[in-house]
């Protein structure tokens, strides 16, 4: 293991006096918060990480796994904009996988199984070292704030910690995951935590409520974690993972570790005896009662039972690390009490035998009504003071440090007197992500889908940095060091993708050259080597033919290769998409202001109509476009009041 160093960083901005002032304060050291507080110290900005505990930083308090599908396209583009927790990623995983080959790349989900004690090695020693970067210990119970001129608004200026202490700053970012009155139920047992062994946050729900913020309930729940030792393996199936395995950061050409030396994830079912334990003792969960919603996408094994009695449920055994014996069993998440939980998991074929190391849980937490937050996670209400993470509505690692690096760019993006950084949901999954959030709001917690983006073909992880790296750079975000990497495999590709249009043979010889990899005739005249590239299975036979006749192509092969066929696959059906893309941008480009008012009595809307956009207040007419209840007739009657009045009306 890694041995972790912390050195502090001081910045000559900032004073240590008895009022230290920083650009930036963030509240929390989950992965919302690490992502923000790195995005803002990469930007120079003097930055402030707050966390109760500083050896629970990076903690990754429920499943050891990052990625996925559509997940996983969220932390390509986290990497592509200088992120860290892609490149903690690399060095800490256990198992490499993408997922859902079967379908076409555009849609492929990296995912990697994670030691957790080395990825929080990993990303405290990264933090810990990091350059305009302070980390404290202190739990923060209140904000300073004060009223705008106007009166209208409020500015924050700073936090207060539990200890009185108080913090001045430009920009306050709240990460605090499920800690805002969070609430653990264990049976029919309930008490106060953030996550078990740790305290909530009371005072600061209680400072956001006074800011008048519309504030919801959500809950999530964790498995129970098993004895690694108890488990027979030898009736179980399980899966390996990807030989070469492959990085989630665009910095590196490979993983820490070789496809032999990552470790197995076993597969198990739930039986009909789980069903009936199930049945049996669910008056014993509160967790299962309680109205308050809970993860659509990831249910309890209460509901997946309720819902579904006769089903098999799949199980995932996965080890927790390289020398940990704690095995976490994906897809058990329940809040019975712990002899019930025992007698759920020892139904399961392979686990007759198991023992519980730690029972599973329920966690119920305030969440911040989203669609209150501008598209840079900034508050209208409550300038300075940006949200990110679970605080939003939204579950998972991948979310949470997407919306990091957003909040932590545009907080210090304000420090700076910059104009905020918007990824545009034609650009990114980031983009996606907010858009939803900050346009619907939330019913429920919020996860990403690869199925969410209208504009998937595009949108590929092996893109994300063509798509986000330069925009990040021109914000100051990106490095010039990694921005210079970039430049370089950009113009690599360009010149691969120009060579390979430049070499042409008739259909007939490349048939005969790739005889033994194809399974059908070439067709047509002429055709150069980009376009049998579009044959599925013929990309790495036709490089291997292209450099033994001495043509080189790149070093980087399996990486770079990849992205040529993608290209190429995906061109003619990229340029129709394209067109569509341009057409939402012209729509983000007509911008809502903040404080429109829909009551005036030039604007053509129906009444029910005014009342949806009154309550979204969409950013643009994009947005408003896609809030259920608004009709096209509305959204063409808002952008001819918009393009008529705004510009010259200042009462608009």
């Amino acid at each position: 293991m890694l041995r972790v160093s912390c050195r502090v960083f001081y910045h000559p901005k900032v004073s240590f006096s008895s009022k230290p002032y920083y650009d930036v304060i963030v509240i929390g050291g989950g992965h919302a918060g690490t992502e923000a507080a790195w995005a803002a110290s990469n930007m120079s900005a003097t930055t402030l990480l707050l966390s109760q505990k500083l050896s629970t930083i990076g903690e990754m308090s429920c499943n050891p796994s990052f990625g996925g599908i559509g997940k996983g396209h969220l932390l390509r583009e986290i990497d592509a904009l200088d992120g860290i927790c892609p490149r903690i990623c690399d060095i800490s995983g256990m198992q490499y996988k993408y997922l859902n080959r079967r379908k076409g790349p555009a849609v492929w989900g990296p995912r990697a199984q994670i030691d957790r004690k080395l990825y929080k090695t990993n990303l405290q020693r990264a933090i810990f070292n990091k350059p305009y970067l302070h980390v404290k210990a202190a739990s923060v119970e209140d904000l300073i704030v004060e009223k705008s001129k106007d009166g209208e608004k409020y500015i924050c200026k700073g936090v207060i910690t539990s200890d009185g202490q108080k913090i001045e700053s430009s920009s306050v970012i709240i990460t605090t995951g499920t800690f805002l009155r969070g609430m653990i139920l264990l049976g029919l047992e309930r008490f106060p935590a953030g996550r078990m062994g740790d305290k909530p946050s009371i005072g600061l729900a209680q400072t956001l409520e006074k800011l008048g913020l519309k504030m919801g309930r959500l809950k999530t729940g964790t498995p129970p974690r098993l004895d690694l030792k108890t488990i027979d393996f030898s009736r179980l199936e399980y899966t390996l993972g990807d030989d070469p395995p492959n990085p989630f950061s665009f910095l590196n050409k490979k993983v820490w570790l070789s496809a032999s030396d990552q470790v197995k994830t076993y597969l198990t079912y739930t039986s009909p005896e789980t069903a009936k334990v199930v049945q049996d003792n669910i008056h014993l969960s509160r967790h299962i009662h309680e109205e308050i919603t809970g993860v659509r996408y990831c249910p309890s094994i209460e509901a997946k039972v309720l819902k579904y009695p006769e089903n098999s449920h799949q199980i995932w055994l996965e080890q927790e690390g390289f020398d940990c014996d704690i095995v976490y069993p994906n897809g058990l998440a329940q809040g019975f009490p712990f002899d019930v939980q025992a007698k759920v998991i020892n139904s399961i074929p392979g686990l007759e035998k198991t023992r519980l190391t730690r029972p599973g849980y329920s966690i119920q937490y305030d969440h911040i009504d989203p669609r209150q937050l501008k598209p840079s996670l900034e508050l209208y209400k409550v300038s300075g003071l940006f949200l990110a993470g679970q605080i939003n509505g939204t579950t998972g690692y991948e979310e949470a440090a997407s919306q990091g690096i957003i909040a932590g760019i545009n907080a210090a993006s304000k420090a700076q007197s910059k104009e905020p950084f918007i990824v545009s949901r034609t650009t990114g999954y980031l983009g996606v992500l907010i858009d939803d959030l900050t346009t619907l709001g939330v019913i429920e917690p919020y996860r990403m889908f690869t199925a969410r983006a209208e504009f998937r073909l595009f949108m590929r992880p092996d893109n994300a940095d063509l798509r986000l790296t330069e925009q990040g750079y021109k914000q100051g975000c990106v490095s010039q060091k990694r921005y210079e990497i970039f430049s370089e495999t950009k113009a690599e590709i360009e010149r691969c993708k120009e060579l390979l249009k430049s070499i042409k043979r008739k259909s007939k010889e490349w048939t005969e050259l790739l005889a033994d990899n194809i399974l059908f005739a070439f067709r047509g005249n002429t055709k150069s080597a980009y376009d049998i590239m579009r044959t599925p299975g013929v990309s790495d036979h036709l490089f291997e033919l292209l450099r033994k006749e001495g043509i080189q192509i790149t070093e980087d092969e399996i990486i770079l290769q990849r992205t040529l066929f993608f290209l190429a696959q995906y061109e003619k059906l990229l340029d129709k998409e394209k067109s569509q893309i341009e057409e939402v941008k012209k729509e983000e480009q007509l911008i809502i202001p903040e404080d429109f008012n829909y009551s005036d009595s030039r604007l053509s809307l129906p009444n029910e109509a005014r009342e949806i956009l009154s309550k979204h207040r969409p950013a643009s007419i994009a947005s408003a476009s896609r809030i259920p209840g608004v009709r096209y007739a509305a959204v063409t009657a808002l952008v001819y009041y918009l393009q008529k009045y705004v510009a010259t009306d200042k009462n608009v």
